[in-house]
């Protein structure tokens, strides 16, 4: 099984001194750090005798945390989720067609966050007696926090794994040989129940937080990306949200997934508890007092709503960042969402059911559903209107905008690129430049393969001062986890769990003022509130790998992802107003069978391993 195989390191090893920034959760390096120089050199035992080649090994641990800042081949959550298109025919096209099965190979990540269990498995077992870090008057000190961190990163891996593949393989504490053959017991391990892998994920955040630094601010800033108490609490947060949630907790579709020897890999019946853990675990977080939303306000003292979201990103190590990692692929991110003009590749584009998501500037919602045609069911107290243009500037829209756009929520123009609206970079050697998405339009189909199929770009989380057709970006962290997320954690737990408590409004309100609209009453309903959570959490966090495994887990990804997609009509349009383009048409069909609610194992490991079992449906 190449769980233990394709990672023999506990013999004669390779391995170099790696450049002490690479300590950093920033490190890039691709390369396994055991495997520089020929393995007669050093043995496992003289590194880590060594302080420098310790600290090494323990970098190359935090490699194993995935550059997930690009969203291609790379990283599939954002361009097969129900938010986004990519326009290039690969393999998130073939997956939103349905076109996969468990012998495709397409992001398996298996093999590698195994890698990173088994490396930081290693570390955990050898550092103690490292004399080198013990003559130091704080040796077992610094001995202890680096172990807290490698045990921090396996518990990270274990739950990437979990949330990709549903119940996975827990190892022991202990090495296995890596010279056994494939046919001994210990190398043909089944696959851990579900809830027993939440328990030991979480036990291991909890024992690693307790010898951490609690945040970034209470770490020198050449630390800055390395684990925290906070990161701790973060991720557990998530994982405890997942596990409550319908996918995992109750579900009887998973009635007769087991292990070859009969034992259930899913816990079918409804556990209310579960939802009870998630909000603690949350509201843990928030008691801390140390993180709050980012925000920047107007010369009146009022938040700049737009200001703040877009910024939040951009400003790194601010108070509402958690976990974030230094180096990564945000140029390549940035290139992908800059239109034609400025040498981008205008490829990734929201869809029209995520435009629609988005508030009116008065917190209300402009679309209700939709009828059985695909058209729209307008919120008429909302005032919007998806007809005509409009005939002068109204806040962050000129004239001459499609009235879809107009009076929209801050968060909406702060993320969403629509034909029309203004190049980001505005510094540039091309002055100010509208983007032109039409048909002929600068950026339209009909001048390169290089376009988006909904008719719209993402402008979030992209610098105003990149400018691809200069090759200027500009280098800053890729936050991963932040404290917005963490208030719709408790809000979606805690209305789950004891509906009508007053913090759920609070919290949500909280999120909604940040960002620029009115908060909501009092007086919602369990049902009417979980929707709202659940459109607030999709606006807040869009582009930021979480719609993918919300839709899955609250178990509606059957009605979500399948069936006719929107977007503007990218075959037409011949100038900037011409209605031709603006107009609601259907640029793909997709496909979503209930097996893809997990990713399959990949078959080689099946193979290889009898008793592990295939996930449903595959």
């Amino acid at each position: 099984m190449r769980v233990y195989n394709s990672i023999k390191t506990v013999r004669k090893q390779a391995v170099a001194v790696v450049s002490a920034i690479v300590l950093l959760l920033a490190a890039g390096c691709q390369s396994d750090f055991l495997d520089q120089v020929p393995d007669d050199i050093m043995t496992l035992e003289e590194v880590f005798s060594r302080k420098d080649l310790s600290e090494s090994y323990l970098a190359n641990v935090y490699n194993y945390l995935r550059d997930e800042a690009h969203r291609t081949n790379n990283t599939p959550w954002d361009v097969i989720s129900d938010d986004i298109d990519v326009s290039q025919r690969n393999n998130p096209y073939r997956v939103n067609l349905g076109n996969w099965s468990a012998a495709s190979d397409y992001w398996v990540f298996w093999d590698h966050y195994y890698k990173g269990i088994r490396s930081a498995t290693t570390f955990l077992n050898h550092i103690d007696g490292n004399e080198q870090i013990l003559e130091d008057r704080e040796g077992e000190k610094i001995i202890t926090q680096y172990k807290a961190e490698a045990r921090f990163l396996r518990a990270f891996f274990y739950f990437e794994l979990l949330k990709q593949y549903g119940p996975v393989i827990i190892l022991d504490e202990e090495l296995i040989d890596p010279d056994l053959s494939t046919e001994d017991p210990l190398m043909q391990q089944p696959r851990t129940p579900f809830d027993q892998c939440v328990d030991y994920i979480t036990a291991e955040l909890d024992l690693a937080a307790e010898d951490l630094p609690v945040h970034f601010n209470a770490q020198p800033e050449q630390d800055y990306g390395r684990a925290t108490q906070l990161m701790c609490m973060a991720v557990k947060s998530r994982l405890l949200l997942y596990a409550a949630s319908p996918l995992y907790n109750g579900n009887s579709d998973y009635n007769g997934f087991v292990n070859p020897d009969g034992t259930p890999l899913m816990n079918t019946s409804y556990d209310a508890d579960k939802w009870k853990k998630a909000a603690d675990a949350a509201r843990d977080v928030i008691n801390t007092g140390i993180l709050s939303l980012y925000k920047e306000y107007d010369s009146n003292g009022d938040i700049d709503a737009f200001h703040s979201y877009q910024n939040l990103f951009l400003e790194p190590y601010n108070e509402e960042w958690i976990l974030s990692r230094n180096s990564n692929s945000l140029s390549n991110y940035e290139r992908s969402l800059t239109p034609r003009l400025a040498n981008g590749y205008a490829s990734m584009g929201a869809t029209q059911m995520l435009v629609d998501t988005y508030h009116m500037a008065n917190g209300e919602r402009p679309i209700l559903g939709y009828n059985g045609d695909g058209s729209p069911v307008i919120n008429t107290a909302s005032g919007y209107t998806e007809t005509g243009f409009s005939e002068e500037a109204e806040g962050f829209t000129k004239a001459h905008t499609f009235n879809m756009y107009v009076n929209r929520e801050p968060r909406f123009y702060a993320s969403v690129i629509y034909s029309g609206s203004d190049w980001i970079n505005r510094s540039s050697s091309l002055g100010v430049r509208e983007i032109e998405l039409w048909y002929n339009g600068e950026s339209g189909k009909g001048g390169s393969h290089d376009y988006s199929e909904t008719g719209y770009l993402f402008r979030k989380n992209v610098h105003p001062d990149s400018n691809p057709r200069e090759s200027r970006y500009i280098a800053r962290p890729h936050v991963m986890y932040r404290y917005a997320e963490i208030l719709l954690n408790y809000a979606e737990a805690l209305n789950e769990y004891e509906p009508g408590h007053p913090d759920i409004l609070e919290y949500l309100n909280d999120i909604r003022e940040r960002g620029g609209i009115p908060g909501y009453a009092s007086g919602a309903g369990q049902e009417e509130m979980r929707n709202r959570i659940r459109r607030e959490r999709r606006i807040e966090l869009a582009m930021e790998h979480l719609r993918y495994f919300d839709t899955r887990r609250w178990k509606i990804a059957e009605q979500t992802d399948a069936g006719p997609f929107w977007g503007m009509d990218v075959n037409a349009g011949n100038y900037a107003t011409d209605p031709a383009f603006f107009k609601r048409t259907v640029f793909e069909n997709r496909v979503f069978r209930k097996a893809f609610y997990l990713f399959p194992i990949p078959q080689e490991e099946i193979e290889r391993n009898p008793n592990l079992v295939q996930n449903p449906g595959w």
